[in-house]
Formats: structure tokens, C-alpha cells, sequence
């Protein structure tokens, strides 16, 4: 068991604050968006001076384990993340194992860079994805039923809308072909036809809002619409964004996202595992590199009535004084749990293959075989397969993730 140091990354909707407070540094002089904690080759993480990567590549068996090796080969499945958005992230969708891998090979043999602004498969991983929120996370997340789309509609009464309106049939068996019709159409319409109906949209939003209460779900799917034109005008985004979810978490809460679920995150703080990969098709709302075909060819267009997923009582630790929490989702690359010490609260969690274990509150006090490790929050630790059970000693009332495959 050693410290992991994290990989930084600065995006423009990233957050000066958030996680400098959260581990305890002042204001960063340009947004923080995201801290890795992992082994993608892109943005590795490091254990002393040597990347994670390198020191799996150098042995997996002891790192990864039989049985990880045996599931995922010699690369570390999954990749956990701080992440901190101040402002929307992109409209967008991650594609999946069998599109990734198909997406790779094809930008290899064109000849792109790895490194080059309109690359779109980084690598030939899939990436399905949880977010815990450890703020009030606002997210919007998979297309909502479409009863829910025509209820809005309905009660924008904008004449530009009503031809688009024509294209969702009743029926729960059409739902996904009205779906896929409708947002297709949206985001090949000429430019100057899609500025007139995101005009003709935002003007009735800002009248329908005159008269709904605050709390009402449309209140808050407009506030936002009118937001995301204020910040990305005329943007396709903001149609796409039009037939989302959007879903407030408290800090605990949590969503899961499989492959070619249409997302963005909007505002707000969590801890995020994914499969191992940085593989993102973007739709709108950012000035990165958008490819539209490539996206619609990822999408999944079934609805999805709720993305939050229920926690069950954690098996990974046996504790003391505490809690853990396990945040289950429908894919091998990872596990996520929750552990929640009072102080002078312990817990011991056992393992057969790779661990990182992230602080996110109080102080905690690690220790596999001989090795001990003091943890404050933003601070985490890699636990090869080979190491003994890790105790976890509460210093103060603390919180930790405990990340494996």
C-alpha cells in the first residue's frame, strides 16, 4: 500500500473552489475540474515518481491479481475521479466496448494523433459511469419518457415547437423511434432554422415561467434551457438538453450512466468511477470538438424514467463505529463503496485484486502489512492485489471510497 498522487485536470467548466476547499488549498488561479486517480494513460496517476501504468505494466500479477487479470488482462479497469463543475460540462454520450474498439482502430488507421483536438476515441474502452455527489449535484442524465417531454411541451404552447411536437406518437412501443426521429432531426436542421426555434423556445420558457410555481420539474428544466442559451447561443445542445432528465442529487445520492446514455453534468461536486477510459462523442454545448454522426451512431434512445440508483448495505468492510455503503451497478469493470466512520470508528476491508481508497472528509489512518498512511481529504492510496487487508482507523469522523473490480 502506497499514497496515489492525483492527475490533475483543467477544463473551463471546471471550479476554482471546490476541491481546493475540499482538500484544504486556496483558490486555484485557474478552474480545477478534475483530480484522477488511476492508471489511463492519458492522465496517469503516480506512486512516488512512477506512473500507475508503468508500475502494472512492470507486474500484473501482483498489482491486478488472478482474477482481475484473468477478467480485464493486464490494464487496471477502472478509473475514479474528483470532479468539480462550476459551469455545464458538454452534451454527450461514451460509446460502447464493441463501437470503442471498432472507433480506435479506425482513427489509428486514418492517422490521428492520440493528442489531437478532433479525436474522438482515445482508447478502445468502454465507459459506463457512477457519480456520487458529495454537494448537491445537478445533472442532466438519459432522455426522460416521452409523457413527461409532452407534458412540457404541451405547456410551452410555442407554435415553432408544434411541428416537432407531430413526431412523438402515443405509444410506449414507439417511444425510442420518436425519440431518435425527433433528436436527429433537431441536430441536422439548417443553423438559421435551429436559432429561430431555440428563440421561439426560450421566449416561451421565460413566459411559462411567469406562472409556474418553483418547485414545479418544468420550472427547473427551463431555468436551465434559458441558462444554457445565455452561455452557448443557438447551440443544438440546447434542444438536446430539452428532452433530458434533469435530476438534483444530495450529497450521498448517485446516478449511473451506461453506454450511449446522452448526458451533461450541470453544477456540483462527487466522487465518479468509470471503466478505464476517456472515450467521449460530444453534441454540443462546449467549444471542444463536436462530431454529431459519431454521436448519433453511440446513442441509445431508450427513456430512462429515474438514472438514480438505490445504495444497499455494503459487504467490502467489516466496520466498527461506522457505515458502508454499496452503490451497485450493472457492469464488472467496478465497485464503489461508501465508508462512513464516526471517530475512533474502524473497518477492515479484505481483497482479492486492486484497491484505491480515496479520503473525501476527516482524517483517516490506513495500514496493510507494515505500511500505515495518514489520509486527509483528496488524498488516496493504491493497494496491489498482493497486499494483506487494509484497517481503516477514524481520527476524526471521516469518509471514505473504496474503488475495486
Amino acid at each position: 500500500m502506497q499514497l496515489l498522487n492525483s492527475a490533475s485536470r483543467h477544463y473551463s467548466w471546471g471550479s476554482r473552489t471546490m476541491i481546493p476547499e475540499l482538500i484544504g488549498e486556496p483558490k486555484a488561479d485557474r478552474p480545477l475540474a478534475e483530480l484522477w486517480y488511476g492508471a489511463h494513460p492519458a492522465a496517469p496517476s503516480t506512486v512516488g515518481e512512477e506512473p500507475l501504468n508503468a508500475l502494472i505494466d512492470a507486474a500484473p500479477d501482483t498489482q491486478l491479481g488472478q482474477r482481475v487479470q484473468a477478467d480485464f488482462g493486464d490494464r487496471l479497469p477502472f478509473l475514479m475521479k474528483l470532479l468539480a463543475a462550476e459551469e455545464p460540462l458538454s452534451l454527450q454520450a461514451h460509446p460502447s466496448k464493441a463501437q470503442a474498439e471498432e472507433g480506435f482502430a479506425r482513427e489509428n488507421e486514418q492517422g490521428i494523433d492520440l493528442s489531437a483536438s478532433n479525436r474522438n476515441y482515445k482508447d478502445d474502452n468502454h465507459k459506463p459511469e457512477l457519480i456520487v455527489a458529495l454537494t448537491e449535484f445537478y445533472a442532466m442524465a438519459g432522455f426522460r419518457p416521452l409523457a413527461q417531454t409532452r407534458e412540457l411541451f404541451d405547456a410551452l404552447d410555442c407554435p415553432d415547437l408544434a411541428r416537432y411536437q407531430a413526431m412523438l406518437v402515443e405509444g410506449e412501443d414507439a417511444e425510442s423511434d420518436n425519440l431518435r426521429t425527433l433528436f436527429t432531426t433537431w441536430i441536422t436542421i439548417p443553423s438559421a432554422n435551429r436559432k429561430q426555434l431555440i428563440n421561439a423556445i426560450v421566449d416561451a420558457a421565460q413566459k411559462l415561467l411567469e406562472n409556474l410555481p418553483a418547485d414545479d420539474w418544468k420550472a427547473q428544466v427551463l431555468r436551465t434551457i434559458i441558462d444554457l442559451d445565455e452561455r452557448y447561443p443557438d447551440d443544438v445542445g440546447v434542444l438536446g438538453a430539452l428532452l433530458l432528465n434533469h435530476i438534483v442529487l444530495q450529497p450521498g445520492e448517485a446516478l449511473f450512466l451506461a453506454a450511449g446514455k446522452l448526458h451533461a453534468y450541470v453544477h456540483g461536486m462527487g466522487v465518479e468511477i468509470m471503466a478505464n477510459s476517456d472515450n467521449v462523442l460530444r453534441g454540443g454545448l462546449t467549444p471542444k470538438f463536436v462530431d454529431v454522426p459519431e454521436l448519433v451512431k453511440v446513442l441509445d434512445y431508450v427513456a430512462i424514467k429515474d438514472p438514480r440508483i438505490h445504495t444497499q448495505t455494503g459487504t467490502s468492510a467489516r466496520v466498527e463505529n461506522g457505515t458502508c455503503r454499496a452503490y451497485p451497478v450493472p457492469v464488472d469493470d467496478f465497485r464503489l463503496d461508501c465508508l462512513e466512520l464516526e471517530a475512533n470508528g474502524t473497518a477492515a476491508v479484505a481483497h482479492d485484486g486492486p484497491l484505491v481508497l480515496l479520503n473525501t472528509a476527516g482524517e483517516t489512518e490506513l495500514t496493510s502489512g507494515e505500511n500505515t498512511e495518514t489520509l486527509r481529504p483528496g488524498q488516496a492510496v493504491w493497494v496491489p492485489a498482493s497486499d494483506g487487508e487494509v484497517t481503516v482507523n477514524a481520527t476524526a469522523k471521516s469518509q471514505l471510497f473504496i474503488a475495486r473490480a
